[in-house]
């Protein structure tokens, strides 16, 4: 925080700057804030102000709450089945004096642990790393320039901007306030909102809730706009002083349930102690606390442990329970055979490698549960404007019912009013053609003496918060919404430009009141007075059907009075706005009349008083293009069994333009039903007069919802939820902040979402791009694959081991002691180097060529799917069943089978053939595990052809293995370390209980090469078969990704039984 620049804080003041003003900022005019603050109102800081800034007063941050436990982390590492096996089979060890045995399981604790501790130690710093970038944003403005920064880059004189939604970033002395509120309960514990003002000053002792010219930290806009001067940060906010009991933790006691006397029974007590108890076992362990995935192979690793324990028991009642020190150790080596115990560690190194990969690809993900839902993600959501489209509005036309349509030409500086030639026609849009010539005018010329344009213009410039303006340098610039630009930049190409008519010392316009836009009501006013004329006008654009019902009259000759507004002439308007909708432009209209009422500044003015009564301008039309990725990624949504829903604000016609050109309406239009037809398109109004029952018997839910509400949004997902669909949705939005909670995956927008919409959902996107989203599913069903892979091959592993040692107690010395094929420590070997080390490679593979050309993944069977299983078994088996074979060839294929005694401690007693078997079976499992890690990578398709369209047909292999560096070297480092622990005494047959080998080389390549005939024989018949299953379902024999997405639109007719099916869609 940079403390050592900054006065103590215990003597700090409420209201004071991090360095002491003449006087707290309440109690000072906004200028003299500036002043003593040395800032620009205008211009803000420049670059190397704030970062000198930054640098004396630290960042904008309460404190060190938070952040990354090592102490939890170490803790974790030990609190875990996993580990408890491991103490357990090692205090046995000891407890029987087998000390070789017992000192390495302890090392394997000790290397499990540091391991475990430092890669989760990384994992946890990328993630912490990750919740930073998702942190609130403040617009401030440096270098003239409106920016989007991380709130803890705001420093004191910074200018602020703040908007519905927005959580302000520090204690701000405002210096323009617009029907502005803020929410402060956080702070003062006052349950409405406050409304602030910009130009009064209050008295040094004034208390914070009265303090309405400041706005502070950590509370949130719930209305009107405002800038405003920084003057506090960290922990000198008033939020700062607080910052110690909001980092109090929630208590892990359970309550005692009590009477409404506050009494409580005795048995309440034992069952608050009981839950209490059972929760902290259940954290310890791991099996209630992280995501669900986490939370699932918690629950897995004690179901191993019971199974481990299990398997002891086994051993030692197939050896009449005997208390003798090979027996115990060979129960110890079969429990630990059930232990994978570097499962929870490599999980949490897949996770945090997903999430990094995710951020490159321009998605933060805000928890790791959502990373585990994206890949079972089957509806997508999109809003149009910004995600589908550029979010860079144009406005192409203008109609103004006294003059005509005038058009705008091609320019490729969207800021510039200079820029872009201007045609007029006195034809309507509805009478005019999509390729109509018309010859080009001048502004000038158009401008002159056209009273229905300027009333027009007036619209455009004032009902506008867009800042649009020339540099020194001669460049354009604009700050705010994109369509306000749009539309604001029109305006200035007639020299009408908000910012010149409202600046100065005596203004053109004065603004006194402003209703920003509002999603129910779907318009935006404001009132101004003209100090000239000494008149008051309200001027209100929005939703064309909106405006034209607050309309009473209309221009038809400026020469003649107003004409009163029809029926028949608001369907003209609304055929008007078709015509521009057709040609994919966003239409708005705009509306305006004199204000006679009585004004009181500071009054609470009502807002449908003033939206009413009004005289109809005009309609303006804003081309925003689409993305040029937005139809290849819905093209590829389509591949991957994924439906795009866009739920958009606009008007249906413009909508319907649009999602034909990115390709989420079906092509071929004709073959469709006409009630499928109706459903496929609707207005918010049509689908929410649906009751549910009626929504659940639409043929299809739609796929394009125009003038969207909020409440529409919620509506959606529920009738998907009740069509067992898994949708991902977008907002950005306050009003967007339900739908985004209600949503399986919330995703906000980066750029222009509101804090409280980024707050409530489960990823972010930096770009405002539909290709994100794309990028993220992808990414989910990456990092869901690699989970499925390294969990396979451990699991395959446990039971190969198992299995091997459950059978080998059928190998007994004459003594009638069971002899085991593996020994303890080989086994922990295989377990921790030669299986653990290539399972974090799989966590880093490279999606497989078909994954976005699947359907998406069941949550409900989650990695555990019956194929999964069903490869568990088939490896695990043939593994054993190899590895057994290898032992049995050994000891009694090319040998009289004669079994020493004492074989599991010593080799001496003429126990070197068993030996020998056991460094057989031993090489021939490191040789398996390494070749399966390979054989996992697809889990369908051959080694030899994981690239299917790959023209190197023999050597296309060895390009896979190599891709995967840290998999290639961990298989290569497992190969090469096998012949140190053959070979090298007291390593061999001290530690290892196994002795080198020669000629039985032959059998493990023997067994090797049957190994991998075995796995491709086995996924080739799993090929056939799912491919066969593929069939059946109908999912092949179309031509494209369309026809499969589209097949069920087009198979739905009138009388579709789909609304008694599972097969709406």
């Amino acid at each position: 925080m940079g403390k050592d620049a900054q006065p103590g804080l215990e003597q700090h003041v409420s209201g004071q700057s991090n360095k002491p003003m003449s006087q707290p900022a309440h109690s000072l005019k906004w200028p003299a804030v500036a002043e003593e603050l040395k800032t620009n109102a205008d211009v803000g800081l420049t670059g190397s102000d704030a970062k000198g800034r930054l640098d004396d007063y630290g960042k904008n941050e309460l404190g060190e709450a938070g952040g990354v436990n090592p102490g939890k982390i170490l803790l974790r590492q030990v609190a875990n089945a996993m580990t408890l096996v491991l103490i357990m089979a090692m205090a046995v060890s000891f407890g029987i004096k087998s000390w070789i045995e017992g000192g390495v399981i302890a090392a394997v604790i000790g290397i499990n642990i540091v391991v475990g501790f430092v890669q989760e130690f990384q994992a946890e710093k990328t993630m912490d790393s990750l919740r930073s970038l998702s942190s609130p944003t403040a617009n401030v403005i440096r270098d003239k320039q409106n920016v989007s920064i991380s709130t803890t880059e705001v420093v004191p004189g910074d200018m602020v901007e703040l908007k519905t939604g927005d959580t302000i970033p520090a204690d701000v002395r405002l210096t323009e306030a617009v029907n502005f509120e803020t929410d402060e309960a956080l702070l003062t514990g006052e349950s409405l909102p406050v409304r602030k003002v910009s130009e009064d000053v209050f008295d040094a002792d004034t208390g914070p809730g009265d303090r309405l010219n400041v706005a502070y930290s950590s509370s949130t806009v719930t209305k009107g706009r405002a800038t405003g001067i920084v003057f506090a940060t960290g922990m000198h906010t008033e939020i700062g002083s607080i910052a110690a009991a909001l980092r109090k933790k929630d208590s892990k006691v359970r309550p005692v349930k009590r009477k409404a006397d506050g009494s409580a029974k005795p048995h309440r007590y034992v069952e608050a102690g009981t839950l209490t108890v059972t929760d902290a076992i259940g954290a310890f362990l791991g099996v209630n606390v992280g995501t669900p995935l986490q939370k699932k192979l918690s629950r897995l690793a004690v179901l191993l442990f019971c199974i481990a324990v299990i398997c002891a028991i086994i051993v030692l009642a197939a050896n009449d329970f005997r208390d003798r020190q090979e027996v115990i150790i060979y129960a110890v080596a079969t429990g630990l055979s059930m232990i994978p115990a570097a499962l929870v560690v490599v999980l949490t190194i897949t996770m945090a490698a997903g999430t990094k990969r995710m951020v490159e690809r321009n998605v933060i993900v805000r928890n790791l549960k959502s990373l585990e839902a994206l890949g079972a993600v089957t509806d997508i959501c999109s809003d149009k404007t910004g995600t589908l489209t550029q979010g860079k509005m144009v406005a192409k036309k203008a109609w103004i019912p006294a003059k005509g349509t005038y058009t705008i030409g091609e320019t490729n500086e969207p800021f510039n009013p200079t820029m872009g030639g201007i045609s007029y026609t006195q034809k309507e849009p509805r009478n005019m053609s999509e390729d109509e010539e018309i010859k080009e005018s001048d502004y000038a010329e158009l401008a002159n003496n056209n009273e229905a344009l300027q009333d027009y213009l007036k619209v455009a410039s004032l009902a506008n918060l867009a800042h649009v303006h020339q540099t020194d340098e001669g460049d354009w610039n604009a700050r705010g919404d994109p369509t306000e630009i749009a539309i604001q930049v029109f305006a200035t190409r007639f020299q009408m430009n908000r910012r010149s008519s409202t600046a100065g010392e005596n203004p053109n316009w004065k603004l006194l009141a402003e209703f920003p836009f509002d999603s129910d009501v779907k318009k935006m006013s404001v009132i101004y007075k003209n100090p000239h004329e000494d008149k008051m006008y309200a001027f209100t654009k929005g939703a064309v059907e909106r405006v034209i019902t607050s309309c009473t009259n209309y221009v038809s000759d400026p020469e003649k009075e107003p004409s009163e507004m029809t029926e028949e002439y608001q369907n003209q308007i609304l055929e008007n706005m078709e015509g521009l909708a057709k040609l994919g432009l966003r239409v708005l209209g705009l509306a305006s009349r004199e204000y006679n009422e009585t004004y009181t500044d500071g009054e609470e003015i009502d807002r449908s008083k003033v939206e009413n009564n009004l005289t109809f301008r005009g309609l303006i039309g804003l081309y925003d293009p689409p993305r040029p990725e937005s139809a290849p990624s819905v093209k590829s949504c389509h591949e991957a069994g994924i439906e795009v829903h866009m739920l958009t604000g606009d008007h249906p016609g413009t909508a319907r333009a649009i999602a034909a050109q990115v390709g989420i309406l079906p092509p071929r239009t004709a073959d469709l039903s006409q009630r499928v037809i109706d459903a496929m398109v609707m207005t918010a109004a049509q689908f929410d007069k649906l009751t549910d029952d009626e929504i659940d018997n639409l043929p299809v839910l739609p796929l394009v919802i125009a003038r969207c509400a909020p409440n529409t949004k919620v509506r959606m997902i529920e009738a998907l939820h009740r069509r067992k669909k898994f949708c991902a949705m977008t907002g950005d939005g306050v009003n967007d902040s339900p739908s985004l909670k209600r949503a399986d995956v919330g995703i906000a927008m980066g750029q222009a979402g509101s804090d409280v919409a980024k707050d409530a959902s489960d990823i972010i996107l930096t770009d405002d791009n539909f290709a994100s989203i794309l990028a993220a599913i992808e990414e989910g069903r990456r990092t869901f694959d690699n989970i499925q892979k390294f969990v396979l091959h451990l699991l395959a592993q446990n039971i190969a081991q198992a299995l091997t040692l459950l059978v080998g107690l059928a190998f007994k010395d004459d003594d009638g002691i069971s002899v085991f094929p593996l020994a303890p420590v080989e086994i922990l070997w295989i377990i921790m180097i030669t299986s653990g080390i290539p399972d974090m490679g799989l966590g880093f593979e490279v999606a497989e060529p078909n994954i976005m050309r699947r359907p998406p993944q069941s949550l409900k069977a989650g990695i555990f799917t019956m194929q999964i299983m069903i490869d568990m078994v088939v490896y695990g088996v043939w593994t054993a069943a190899l590895c057994l074979t290898a032992f049995v060839l050994v000891l009694y294929g090319f040998d009289n089978g004669q079994i020493g005694n004492n074989c599991n401690d010593s080799i001496d007693g003429g126990c070197d053939v068993v030996f020998r078997a056991r460094a057989t079976c031993f090489a021939t499992l490191t040789w398996f595990s390494l070749f399966l890690a390979w054989e996992v990578v697809d889990m369908r398709r051959s080694f030899f052809r994981m690239q299917p369209d790959s023209k190197k047909y023999f050597t296309q292999w060895f390009y896979d293995v190599w891709r995967n560096k840290f998999l290639f070297f961990a298989v290569i480092a497992g190969f090469t370390l096998m012949f140190p622990l053959l070979y090298i005494p007291v390593i061999n047959d001290v530690v290892f209980k196994h002795t080198g080998i020669t000629w039985e080389w032959g059998i493990v390549f023997i067994e090797a090469f049957l190994f991998f005939c075995g796995c491709e024989f086995y996924k080739w018949v799993k090929r056939r078969v799912l491919h066969r299953q593929a069939q059946k379902q109908g999912e092949t024999g179309f031509e494209n990704a369309e026809d499969r997405v589209f097949s069920r639109y087009y198979n739905s007719d009138s009388g579709s039984e789909d609304g008694k099916s599972g097969e709406k869609v």
